[in-house]
């Protein structure tokens, strides 16, 4: 199935030949207004030119866009067609099982299941499975692989199977990279190419840091799985036309800066400007001195400030990029040629309409890092010190410890010794705490030996220093930096503190390439710095235990210790259940604090520890300059580097290769499976859909207040023992040892399903003071019970189900699950006040019936307590082809009393009544491929 040619309205096909090929393009300059839209824009723009249907596109959406009005509030819906697909294992499971019962289900109903394929480019990269749990030793790497096998084989044989079935569906085996690393690096066209027509590269990605492909120029952003799902299936993303912040930037970077230090700042400008649901681009005479990487490591970070996305335009700096990761001359060419053409090459002195500005002079950042638990939270490093013992009081019940200067009445450090230290160089076999070095701040010294290595630990140690994440292993000068820092270390005796685990991951086997080719990894191992693995590790959670004797040490004591990791996300409870208190920093300052040891010493000005003759080392002796890291840089890595190392990326190891993988056009699902299972949703499907009916009897699963996200709906994080997920794995022999994670068995439904609503903090007012996932089974006289409990009953009553809630439902990321979920348990309709936009059209994408109180009412507000019997009427309204305004409904009390209103109907556009009509986007869509 292929998509429909657009109705062109305005004249903007044309072609355009580069080399010896000829396309067809669709011209900007050909609407109106296209020319003052910023680069972001045009790329919209151009999507909806391209893929005019007359219907979902129309050409009244392209003059909207083409008008924009940047002091306007987003009101104007748009249909968005990405290009491709980008995926990563945890999120992109799901989808690869949805399309595999669409084989089945395609079988069913006479068809030809080779016909089920993503009808746009998707790719998947294994990235998020790999722990690090052993870590300084030569064979972390190998030991941790050969863990992430056993742990995830069911999994991989099945996306190994779909690598193979399916047409358009690519996956990048275990131990490769980090995907948006290898999105950047070898996935990312820049212009695309496909059925004789050249178009922007543009995708969407089920992680939400798939923004680093914005440094390539590249618009795309990280959805749930059902907006992906629709994506693969050739369906566009439903987005309301934007705001635009533009940040200008000027200067140049100044020496000791890194990348990391700009987009800490850059983050904490954005977060606090405030650019949630909005675009940002930059640009002005500044963008130029930007290298590639760092405009990747900004991009990376978009979430971490709130926009959709964070992109830079197209210049000499991207095709400069494009050649030396390895691209052909052909798609080069291409890509300078098109977007010379198109006006999306970059004007340094081109000032376009924005919503908003900022700017910022490169040359003021400073050394930096972000914590101890928001990235947006920069910190200049000279500061980090007394930044770590101002929030230390959060995070401990000890009183610190202090003098008082009696005539000012203020409490001053007695000392600035280190509160975890040892300044012995070499090899040291008794580490100590300073006693004075643990006055001016809460102190709880507890005495550990780990390897024959006997320490105290104190609150501030950092426990782990981990190089981690495509956010800044994807930049070689930060790399580099490391390296260069830890062989200077090395040369002048200092050796990491032992209470320290350090870690290496790479988000792609360029990194270790060009680090052995420069010969610089003898001295990162020196340093406990051994490759681990190539995945996201510490940056998702993935950090692995620590060593048992520290574990203990950090327990028993209730110690505030730290990480240190140069990746995106620092959030409480995210790195290590351990571990309180956690910084994003650069490579080189990863290896910096794993030397110092603590987060209470401020290595501007204090020692990291003392070389072989026992004078001090500071962090400027062993700083690298900008000129010894280009040095490396430039004679250490080269585009064979990246030619050579994807040439292959998809063929996987022998261990991927020699996995024992069904075969066929669809899938051999085993019943014993607990990770991968055929999910309900074409369960007698008809090839034509049933008429939309009316809803009778519906008892109310849920009453929710206020601001409910799709973190309170969607399965996520460890599994309880006694949780109803829990039970059903114990049941089917699963030791508790082996439960793994929500994430990890996303492609069972039946985890999923009673995972769903079971978050610990989701409050149902149908309970009093009771939080989780609990409600009342009214077929029982309203008795508690667990969600997923009383969804099976109901459904063996025939009982169908509804959700009232109040302002903002589904807020949040979008997770495919909250609303996978929310249907699979048998919830026909729910009732807000308002609706996300995102979970509103997924709750439609999966036969779920949005519906909102009139306006001024809410639940309480019409004498609802949850309690009643719903009857919906003019749902039928439907099948006529058109939407209702709204359908009526009617509450009835135990009393025999009742409550009517009209709910207004949020199907809000004719794509979304077409999925309501059919069951939900994959009936649509399977239907559509039977006919064609």
């Amino acid at each position: 199935m292929t998509a429909p040619a657009s109705k062109d309205t305005f004249g903007a096909r044309q072609s355009l030949s580069v080399g010896d090929a000829s396309h067809e393009v669709f011209r900007l300059d050909a609407v109106s207004g296209a020319q003052r839209l910023p680069y972001s824009l045009k790329i919209l723009l151009e999507n909806l030119l391209r893929t005019e249907d007359g219907t979902n596109i129309t050409a009244d959406h392209v003059r909207a866009l083409a008008g924009w009005d940047p002091d306007a509030e987003p009101s104007t819906e748009i249909q968005f067609t990405p290009g491709r697909v980008v995926m990563q294992d945890f999120t992109g499971v799901p989808c690869v099982v949805d399309l595999a019962t669409m084989r089945e289900a395609v079988t069913a109903l006479g068809g030809d299941p080779e016909k089920v394929n993503p009808l746009a480019p998707a790719e998947l990269v294994i990235d998020h499975s790999v722990i690090a749990d052993i870590f300084g030793r030569p064979d972390a790497f190998e030991r941790n692989v050969d863990l992430e096998y056993e742990r995830n084989k069911e999994r991989y044989q099945f996306l190994r199977w779909g690598q193979s079935a399916f047409d358009e569906f690519k996956v990048v085996p275990p131990g490769t990279g980090i995907v948006h690393q290898v999105n950047i690096e070898h996935l990312a066209r820049v212009v695309m190419t496909r059925n004789g027509q050249a178009y922007p590269d543009t995708l969407v990605g089920t992680d939400s840091h798939t923004t680093m492909v914005n440094g390539l120029g590249v618009l795309g952003w990280g959805v749930g799985g059902i907006e992906a799902e629709a994506a693969m299936l050739g369906q566009p993303v439903s987005m309301l036309i934007p705001r635009v912040v533009g940040f200008k930037l000027d200067g140049e970077l100044p020496a000791g800066a890194t990348a990391t230090d700009l987009v800490l700042t850059i983050t904490e400008m954005l977060r606090e400007h405030g650019v949630v649901g909005k675009f940002v681009e930059f640009y002005g005479s500044g963008v130029s001195s930007v290298p590639l990487a760092n405009r990747a490591t900004i991009g990376n970070m978009s979430p971490e400030f709130g926009s959709t996305c964070a992109i830079f335009p197209i210049d000499g700096q991207t095709v400069d990029y494009l050649k030396f990761t390895g691209r052909s001359a052909e798609q080069v060419a291409l890509v300078e040629a098109y977007a010379k053409e198109q006006g999306l090459w970059h004007d340094p002195a081109a000032e376009p309409a924005y919503s908003e500005r900022l700017s910022l002079d490169l040359s003021t950042v400073v050394p930096s890092i972000a914590g101890p638990k928001r990235p947006q939270d920069r910190i200049a490093l000279s500061d980090a010190k007394q930044a770590f013992r101002g929030a230390l009081g959060s995070y401990t019940k000890d009183v610190a410890m202090s003098c008082v200067d009696e005539a000012s009445k203020e409490s001053f450090p007695a000392s600035d010794s280190p509160a975890v230290s040892s300044d012995i160089g070499g090899e040291p076999t008794d580490w100590h705490t300073a006693a004075e070095g643990a006055q001016g701040r809460p102190s709880r010294p507890t005495r550990t030996t780990v390897d024959g290595a006997t320490f105290e630990l104190d609150h501030g140690a950092v426990a782990i220093a981990a190089i981690t994440s495509c956010t800044n292993t994807s930049n070689p000068s930060v790399m580099i930096g490391a390296a260069l820092l830890a062989k200077k270390a090395v040369e002048k005796g200092l050796a990491r503190k032992p209470w320290v685990k350090t870690t290496l991951a790479p988000g792609s086997k360029v990194v270790m390439d060009y680090y052995e080719r420069a010969g610089l990894m003898p001295y990162l191992e020196k340093l406990g710095f051994h490759l681990v693995g190539y995945g996201c590790t510490t940056c998702i959670g993935n950090s692995g235990p620590l060593q048992e004797e520290i574990s203990a040490a950090v327990n028993e004591s209730d110690l505030a210790v730290v990480s240190v990791l140069s990746g995106n996300r620092n959030f409480e409870g995210r790195i290590n259940p351990d571990i309180k208190m956690n910084y994003l920093a650069s490579p080189p300052l990863v290896v910096a604090y794993a030397l110092a040891g603590s987060m209470d010493k401020d290595i501007t000005t204090e020692p990291l520890g003392r070389d072989k003759d026992g004078e001090p080392v500071y962090l400027a002796d062993i700083w690298p300059s900008p000129e010894e890291v280009q040095e490396v840089v430039a004679s250490a890595i080269s585009s064979e580097m990246f030619t050579a190392g994807y040439a292959d990326v998809f063929a996987g190891d022998e261990r991927w290769r020699s996995l024992p993988t069904p075969t066929g056009k669809t899938f051999e699902w085993a019943a014993d499976s607990t990770y991968v299972r055929k999910p309900p949703y074409f369960d007698g499907m008809g090839e034509k859909p049933s008429p939309v009916t009316d809803i009778e009897g519906a008892r109310v699963l849920a009453l929710l207040g206020d601001s409910v996200t799709t973190d309170h709906i969607s399965p996520a994080g460890a599994i309880k023992q006694d949780s109803p997920a829990g039970q059903y794995l114990t049941e089917h022999g699963v030791a508790r040892k082996d439960f793994n994670s929500y994430g990890s068995r996303r492609g069972n439904h039946e985890v999923m399903i009673r995972g769903t609503f079971a978050n610990i903090r989701l409050r149902n007012l149908l309970l009093d003071d009771v939080q989780g996932g609990f409600t009342r089974n009214f077929l029982a006289d309203g008795t508690q019970t667990t969600i997923y409990e009383a969804s099976v009953a109901y459904a063996e009553a025939g009982v169908p189900l509804v959700v009232l809630a109040g302002k903002e439902y589904g807020s949040g990321s979008s997770r495919d699950w909250a609303a996978k979920g929310t249907s699979l348990l048998g919830v026909r309709a729910v009732i807000a006040e308002s609706f996300e936009r995102i979970h509103r059209s997924n709750l439609i994408g999966m036969g779920v019936l949005p519906l909102q109180f009139p306006a001024g009412d809410t639940a309480s507000s019409l004498g609802l307590d949850g309690t009643e019997t719903f009857d919906f009427s003019g749902i039928t309204a439907l099948n006529e082809g058109g939407t209702p305004r709204t359908v009526a409904v009617k509450a009835t009390r135990t009393d025999g009393t009742t409550v009517e209103f009209d709910a207004v109907v949020r199907i809000d556009t004719p794509g979304e009544a077409d999925y309501y009509r059919n069951g939900g986007i994959m009936q649509y869509v399977l239907r559509k491929m039977i006919q064609s």
